[in-house]
């Protein structure tokens, strides 16, 4: 303690002339609670010369110490202002319920921090952000409050630019009509505009930047931008996606990689960088698409219309070639025969063979006549566009025959290579047994349903009736040429169904009859992606 007695007397000989009686006080007590307090002169100077403006007031805010700092900030020379109350630094801009709230804190013997709008000395207003400290005597009593507070007006101005800008930018974005995304590395969406949110409501919830990003790649082969490096921007991908409820929409997509500086502590003395962020821009295109797809489907009808007529002639054709060579087969067999063994007359012998001989010129003048089919190349087709042409192109006679189609497409689907006609035609031969089939049904209901998905590299597309359905013994017999099922057979040569498992399996895939289903029929085709 006698320690403690030198240093208060060291004190108070340094405190400047006409230190207020407070001050005294004030570090008197200071005095008492410490043992091996600091130089007294050097503590005085640390709080004179601190950066922080600096006040002391008596516990009903009277002004009793500012430091430099404080006259520096709010243009008051400390004589001005000891003596007289905090509140001659406030503007009257700060809300009532600021200082409610503020001396509650402080009611409470907790520190206060928060804002003010105070003024300088000349009028000026500028927003303080401020630390009140209560202190508490041996007894617990707040005697004195030891405020700090800086002037953050321009830190605030800045804040409200980045704020204003940040705003403007949205508003932006959101009037651009184009789909605007940022992404950071894992594909999560940081930003959005207000046509992203649309198509996020047409997907019911799924990230449209999630859906586009598998169109491009599933649909163009792009290798896109991931975590582990690799991969690459591209530009103007066009990419279907479809909607079971409105059809098919186009987006023309892009994606710019975006590079941002280093901001951890490491990097404060040294520049760096990485791809952190991506922009993912789409356009919908889908209006021009449309009167595209409207021209080109146009064409097609006529196309379609040339190949089912050749279509229909090969099937006749075929099913008289099919009928002539077994009668054929059984002549030249008896032929064989009698030759063979001697027996019967020459004449019988002769007009056999004139009778094969009949029968093979004609089954060869009918052979010649198939039309023949112009070798297709391959191209890189979009499962669910050529359903969608399919049922375009059928939709006379869903209508007349007041039959309802529900399409489910799964909205992304790979690209599978393949010859677009020869595809068409298996789907179209599929998609008019089922119309067959319902208009041969008793029932008042007639739907078809039809869907597309993809699992482990096959496409699949199911199309499935209310008719009458197939028996089992049958199921394996409609896929034989010249096999008709149907109650009314003119018309039908017994060939669709043969040359679609043809088609299929040229494709590397198969279609089968769903044993399952009891009431109606499901046809389900697969088509492997990869040939």
């Amino acid at each position: 303690m006698e320690l403690v007695s030198r240093v208060k007397d060291a004190v108070l000989e340094a405190l400047p002339g006409g230190a207020p009686a407070q001050i005294v006080a004030a570090f008197n007590e200071f005095c008492a609670r410490v043992e091996e307090p600091l130089s007294p002169h050097l503590f005085f100077q640390l709080v004179e010369q601190a950066p922080t403006a600096l006040s002391i007031t008596d516990a009903h805010a009277t002004i009793l110490y500012a430091n430099r700092m404080f006259e520096q900030l709010t243009g008051y020379a400390r004589e001005e202002v000891i003596g007289k109350n905090e509140s001659i630094l406030s503007n009257q801009a700060t809300p009532s319920s600021v200082y409610e709230e503020l001396w509650a804190t402080l009611g409470a013997q907790r520190t206060w921090t928060g804002k003010l709008v105070n003024r300088t000395r000349d009028g000026a207003a500028y927003l303080a952000e401020i630390s009140i400290a209560p202190v508490l005597d041996s007894a617990g009593r707040i005697t004195h409050f030891l405020g700090m507070h800086r002037d953050i007006t321009r830190i605030y101005e800045l804040q409200s630019q980045v704020e204003h800008q940040k705003g403007l930018l949205e508003t932006i974005l959101d009037a651009a009509p184009v789909l605007v995304a940022l992404l950071d590395q894992r594909g999560r969406v940081l930003l959005d505009n207000q046509e992203y949110k649309k198509l996020l409501g047409d997907l019911r919830g799924t990230e449209p930047a999630e859906i586009l990003l598998k169109a491009v790649a599933e649909q163009a082969g792009v290798v896109l931008p991931g975590p582990g490096g690799g991969g690459t921007e591209f530009r103007n991908v066009e990419v279907r996606l479809e909607f079971s409820s409105r059809g098919p929409r186009w987006f023309d997509c892009s994606l710019i990689c975006l590079d941002e500086p280093g901001r951890t502590a490491s990097c404060y003395f040294k520049s760096s960088s990485r791809r952190a962020v991506c922009l993912l821009l789409a356009s919908e295109t889908t209006r021009q698409r449309r009167e595209h797809e409207r021209a080109r489907l146009e064409h097609l009808r006529a196309s379609v219309a040339e190949q089912q007529r050749i279509r229909g002639m090969r099937e006749a054709l075929a099913a008289a070639t099919f009928q002539i060579q077994q009668p054929l087969n059984l002549i030249n067999a008896a032929t064989a025969m009698l030759n063979r063994n001697g027996e019967g007359s020459d004449h019988l012998l002769q007009v056999l063979e004139q009778i094969g001989a009949s029968a093979q010129r004609a089954y060869d003048v009918l052979r010649t006549a198939l039309p023949t089919e112009d070798e297709e190349p391959l191209r890189h087709l979009n499962l669910n566009e050529v359903v969608q042409e399919v049922l375009e192109m059928s939709t006379e006679q869903l209508l007349k025959n007041g039959i309802t189609v529900t399409w489910r497409p799964t909205a992304v689907l790979p690209a599978f290579t393949g010859r677009s006609q020869q595809v068409r035609g298996l789907l179209m031969n599929i998609v008019e047994n089922a119309i067959v089939a319902l208009t041969q049904t008793a029932s008042a209901e007639r739907e078809l349903e039809i869907r597309t998905a993809e699992t482990s590299g096959v496409l699949t597309v199911t199309v499935q009736d209310n008719g009458p359905g197939i028996p089992p013994a049958e199921r394996l017999a409609v896929f034989q040429p010249l096999y008709c099922g149907w109650k009314i057979k003119a018309g039908h040569a017994g060939m669709g169904l043969a040359m679609a498992q043809e088609t299929a399996a040229q494709h590397g895939g198969g279609i089968e009859i769903d044993p399952q289903i009891t009431a109606g029929c499901r046809v389900r085709i697969e088509l492997p992606v990869k040939r």
